[in-house]
């Protein structure tokens, strides 16, 4: 238990980057259309995410500073601007994406209407962050994200044939729906497994957690063992939906789709244990994301930051936070469906990634801060590569969400 308390941050950074609201569509979506045709793309992601968390854990540990706070240092104030709007923009969208999936986590529940609880969801949200410690936030709610464990366990109670499973995942194929919008799932899960609030977050935490060059071997066991679960809890989401929708070809557009399967297979207890999942991932990822956003402005303004610090000492972090929030929910409010905007924040993340993925490269590689562990030649190999993806998943992002008109 030790042990697994030790690596919560992994945790909680993967489960709001992989299984979070945008996820939950995306991993079930490809299931359904193409089975586990996009398999490949979380194994990608998985370790692409983990060569760049390494990265930003690294820096925070050897620095004593988070990555955004050295971006403006080394790039420059307008380089590092032109980070900072476009990442908090993709955030805070994203934010707004995740407290509608609170929202209709809580509808599944009570049957009343998602907009009636968007405001409770972000009240709920901002208390935790103003009062809660950040190693008991951690704790919590990296830990209730497990409960998308449900899903492998519903996985074993279909009837699934694993050898066929196991044959859809070494095999690209559209699956008689297209190549276009075989990419644009490609695309969408991709940026959902790599979401630039995720290497910002885990690395700001890192120092929240005030890590140092000893606590290194601490710093990879959280990348080496909670990314890799988010990756699992993923798959399994297209691995359920593979069994149970795509011998039909049905596509998915709702919460309550996502969990029909486990509720067909574990009765009422499976289904409360997928709501209680949604709700755990959604409110998981509200709090990464409200944070990032806060992180990413007060580093760059060099403000002082962080929940180890007092909201009174650290006023404009806690405002802009609070501002994040507030957008979010009005957002929501305008009656968008929060699945819909998961869609379009979805393409707009990996438009973006590259200026998020770039500068962390950069920095890794930069003696003046890191001295001896900068990046060794194997992790330079792997970054680069991963960054070309990075560049090509956002160079076909807008021209496949026209060819397929949003995957629809």
């Amino acid at each position: 238990m030790r042990k697994l308390l030790a690596v919560t941050l992994g945790v909680l950074s993967a489960v709001g980057g992989f299984v979070d609201i945008g996820d939950l569509v995306a991993a079930s979506q490809a299931g359904a259309l193409f089975g586990m045709a996009h398999a490949w793309v979380l194994l990608v992601g998985v370790v692409g995410i983990c060569a760049y968390a390494e990265m930003a854990g690294r820096i925070a540990a050897v620095s004593g500073r988070a990555v955004f706070d050295l971006v403006r240092e080394r790039l420059g104030p307008r380089v590092a601007l032109l980070n900072l709007v476009a990442s908090w923009l993709v955030t805070v969208v994203t934010l707004a994406a995740e407290l509608g999936g609170v929202a209709l986590a809580l509808q599944l529940a009570t049957g009343l209407s998602h907009l009636l609880w968007v405001p409770l969801a972000a009240l709920a949200v901002w208390l935790v962050l103003w009062r809660m410690r950040f190693e008991l936030m951690e704790r919590i709610f990296g830990l209730a994200g497990l409960a998308l464990l449900v899903f492998a366990v519903a996985l074993v109670a279909l009837p699934t044939d694993w050898s066929e499973l196991g044959r859809g995942a070494w095999q690209v194929s559209s699956a008689g729906h297209g190549w276009p919008l075989y990419w644009f799932v490609a695309v969408a899960l991709f940026a959902s497994t790599v979401s630039p609030y995720e290497v910002f977050f885990f690395s700001s935490g890192g120092v929240e957690e005030r890590w140092s060059a000893a606590d290194l071997a601490h710093a990879r066991s959280n990348v080496l063992i909670g990314f890799p679960v988010g990756g699992f809890l993923a798959l399994s989401l297209i691995a359920v939906a593979t069994v149970a929708y795509h011998p039909s070809g049905v596509s998915l557009g709702t919460l309550d789709e996502v969990a029909r399967p486990v509720a067909t297979a574990l009765g009422g207890a499976g289904l409360a244990a997928a709501v209680l999942a949604f709700f755990a991932v959604t409110f998981g990822a509200a709090l990464e994301t409200g944070l990032s956003a806060a992180y990413a402005v007060a580093q760059y303004f060099g403000w002082q930051w962080g929940k180890r610090v007092s909201p009174r000492e650290a006023a404009r972090f806690h405002s802009v936070l609070l501002v994040g929030l507030l957008l979010g929910v009005v957002m929501l409010m305008t009656t968008v469906d929060p699945v819909r905007l998961t869609e379009y924040m979805l393409v707009l993340s990996a438009v973006v990634l590259p200026l998020t993925y770039l500068p962390i490269l950069v920095v890794a590689n930069d003696r003046g801060y890191l001295g001896d562990r900068v990046n060794g030649w194997w992790t330079n190999l792997l970054g680069t590569v991963f960054l070309l993806l990075i560049l090509a998943a956002s160079v076909a992002a807008i021209p496949l969400a026209v060819m397929t008109g949003m995957g629809r």
